[in-house]
């Protein structure tokens, strides 16, 4: 059971290093996180006497 769990916490520490490798070295390869900016117009009505 030790062993198991031993390499449990070895992959999920790859795996989170990985991600963050991806992360950093994402954008150099064409993988866009970020949205693509549109403009939202929301009309308002104020209740002012």
């Amino acid at each position: 059971m030790g062993r198991l769990l031993k390499w449990l916490f070895y992959l999920i520490i790859l795996g989170f290093l990985g991600l963050l490798a991806y992360a950093y070295v994402g954008p150099f390869l064409d993988a866009g996180f970020a949205p693509e900016p549109e403009e939202i117009r929301i009309p308002v009505e104020l209740d002012a006497r």
